[in-house]
């Protein structure tokens, strides 16, 4: 049953959107927010997550700009919101509260497993949280900018899945030829691009919204999830 909790950290407190699964969790999974905040659509990804049996934690992590940002992809106003979030983000901050959330889940779970998984902001989080932080498993969908970051690979100790899409719009061909020439043969990153599909493929109800990627992506999180953290 859906709840919210409090998690605390040096620099103060935010919410978190919990999902719970029907009986004891076989682990728990942070779920990494768009750029539209944890909204309908990151919920959905929490409820999914706990239907597979996992405790789901989705972060507020925008709450240093506003508390409960929660907007849709639907018009251009909000797509203006968000770009305006994206940009005063501080990346740097959102790791650690991440790392803080992945304490309280481990907690939540008895000091079991926690893993990660994040969508375009949520995808370089995602990279980063594997770079930086304790998860046991990060997965990362269509993650921005992380050609930039590409000099903490040294930090991925556990396993990282990435889902590329081939066309993104946000990730030229330039940053994945980087991504993969970084990454490809690092031995804890497993690379999946998908030909043809462009960026927030597996987002339901977006522009590119593509259900057969989508259910391929899907399907290889779950099992590697199911690998990793039970």
């Amino acid at each position: 049953m859906p709840e919210s909790i409090q998690i605390r950290t040096p620099d103060g407190t935010f919410s978190a959107y919990v999902a719970r699964p029907a009986g004891t969790p076989r682990a728990a999974v942070v779920a990494i927010q768009e750029i539209f905040g944890v909204n309908a659509v990151m919920r959905e990804v929490a409820d999914g997550l706990a239907a597979q049996g996992y405790l789901a934690v989705a972060p507020d992590l925008f709450w240093r700009i506003q508390p409960g940002i929660d907007i849709t992809d639907r018009t251009p106003a909000e797509w203006e919101q968000a770009f305006s979030y994206f940009k005063a983000f501080d990346v740097d901050a959102g790791v650690r509260d991440i790392a803080s959330t992945i304490a309280t889940a481990r907690e939540m779970v008895g000091g079991g497993k926690v893993g990660a998984v994040g969508y375009c902001l949520g995808g370089l989080l995602a990279f980063l949280t594997a770079c930086r932080t304790d998860a046991d498993a990060s997965v990362s969908y269509y993650g921005v900018s992380i050609d930039q970051r590409l000099g903490e690979a040294g930090g991925i100790k556990r396993p990282l899945m990435m889902h590329v899409a081939a066309k993104d719009e946000y990730v030229p061909p330039a940053a994945q030829a980087a991504i993969r020439e970084a990454l490809g043969a690092h031995p804890s990153v497993t690379l999946h691009v998908y030909e043809g599909e462009d960026h927030a493929f597996a987002r339901p109800g977006g522009a590119h919204y593509s259900a057969a990627a989508a259910a391929l992506a899907n399907g290889r999180t779950a099992d590697f999830f199911a690998a990793n953290l039970t």
